[in-house]
């Protein structure tokens, strides 16, 4: 198995995105309970274990909800913007917090997650592309209005989620 992609929720009642290879996985935004990601990952022979961050694009409730459950159960660092984190008042006693700055590679065992800048109503949104072995997916999600940066991101992406 290369990489193991996969919408756990998308929409306004919430978007949950797993990406993973073997060893480690990620999730983009937590905007559904600790207990939905962990039913849909059952669901789906995801094990929880493999999952080593979450990063949030932005800080609306659809993207944030479930965070702080699953982040402090599972002991999962947060990458997410001071801005972000600010405005969406992402506080709570687990401190597991990072910030991440656009275009700079994070690694996260073997897979390695970039953020670009993108149009939306929030205070600092951002997008995602994460790589393992030469293979490219985007998150894309609320797209407030399509520009260059996004397209350039696209065309490098063998799959992309778009919400």
């Amino acid at each position: 198995m290369e990489l193991e992609i996969t919408s756990l929720n998308s929409g306004s009642n919430g978007n949950c995105y797993y990406i993973g290879n073997s060893n480690d996985a990620i999730l983009i935004d937590v905007g559904i309970s600790c207990r939905e990601v962990e039913r849909r990952m059952r669901a789906l022979s995801l094990p929880i274990e493999k999952l080593k961050a979450i990063f949030i694009s932005h800080e609306h409730s659809d993207h944030i909800r479930g965070v702080p459950v699953l982040s402090k159960k599972y002991n999962l660092p947060v990458y997410v913007t001071p801005a972000t984190r600010k405005k969406g008042r992402i506080y709570f006693k687990h401190e597991a917090f990072y910030s991440f700055a656009e275009k700079l590679p994070v690694n996260i065992g073997h897979l390695t997650v970039t953020a670009f800048k993108k149009f939306h109503d929030a205070a600092d949104p951002y997008s995602f592309t994460i790589e393992y072995r030469g293979i490219k997916v985007g998150v894309f999600t609320d797209i407030g209005k399509c520009c260059d940066n996004l397209i350039m991101h696209f065309k490098h992406c063998h799959a992309a989620f778009l919400e």
